[in-house]
């Protein structure tokens, strides 16, 4: 009970809830999870294979008698001894327990990325590069499942196409998540929208492809990719670049997760059931 005046007893209001809508497919549920294995793989053992030649460049070749690198990582010795240097667009930096040299003091490592962020900690190619190509593969398989059930069951239609409303509706939704007044419905805002089609259908299929036209023996079958991506080391580049990009998406929707109610987030994304707004109508077999 709430007390007013010393005469006046009001009783508390609980605000109302929502009903509990199915929100999420089984196929959403698994790929979702099994995008996110993969994702946690693919990005440590990619680090690991950057860490061969840490250095990202523009053309078909790197390392000649001209200089196309547009990010390095090095070690260099000094008076006051050995130092690691980040050169980014021909400005040079000093990261020194971060990039270029890392580690203990007594016992330093100079590599591009430390070995915390890479898998495996210690410098082998050859096992990043196989972790790396069997998680790629696991996670192009779950690609194609994922888009032929989301056709099927409309779930791209419904959730992922970004309509012209979605785009008008931009400005108003910026300020409801900036004020963390989220509107829980049955598909998703304007903002998620934009986000899941850039990365179902601009992210992920260049990534896809800028991994593909590194491989010389993709390159047999379709050597005009190589073209369309400007060579061999632009694509390496654009493939670290997407992968930074699906970095910081990472980030922001784990920060939109926590902010709108991860309890609530979280269940929709394992059992597939979601606590929407009230006043969401309810289907069959829903709880309102």
């Amino acid at each position: 009970m709430t007390s007013i005046s010393d005469d006046t007893v009001v009783p508390e209001v609980k605000p109302a809830k929502g009903p509990l809508i199915y929100r999420q497919s089984i196929f959403t549920r698994l790929t979702h999870w099994t995008w996110a294995i993969c994702l946690f793989f693919l990005l440590l053992t990619g680090l690991g294979i950057f860490n061969a030649h840490p250095s990202l460049n523009i053309g078909q070749e790197s390392g000649f008698e001209y200089d196309n690198a547009i990010l390095e990582f090095y070690a260099v010795n000094t008076d006051a001894g050995p130092r690691g240097k980040t050169k980014l667009f021909g400005h040079e930096f000093d990261t020194t327990g971060i990039f270029g040299m890392s580690g203990p003091d007594d016992r330093p490592q100079f590599r591009g990325f430390p070995a915390p962020v890479t898998i495996p900690s210690f410098t082998d190619l050859a096992t990043s590069r196989v972790i790396h190509f069997f998680f790629a593969w696991l996670f192009v398989a779950t690609m194609f499942v994922w888009f032929l059930a989301s056709f099927i069951n409309g779930h791209i239609k419904r959730d992922i196409i970004v309509r012209p409303r979605d785009i008008a509706g931009v400005p108003k939704d910026i300020v409801d998540h900036a004020t963390l007044n989220f509107h829980r419905g049955r598909t998703y805002g304007p903002l998620q929208r934009i986000a899941y089609f850039g990365v179902f259908f601009i992210l992920f299929p260049l990534i896809i492809l800028t991994g593909l036209s590194m491989s010389p023996g993709f390159n047999s079958i379709t050597p005009w990719l190589l073209d369309i991506f400007g060579g061999r080391q632009t694509a390496r580049t654009i493939h670290f670049i997407t992968m930074a990009l699906l970095v910081g998406f990472f980030i922001i929707h784990i920060i939109m997760v926590l902010a709108a109610g991860p309890i609530n987030e979280l269940r929709s994304m394992i059992t597939g059931w979601y606590r929407a707004s009230p006043g969401t109508p309810v289907k069959p077999g829903e709880k309102p």
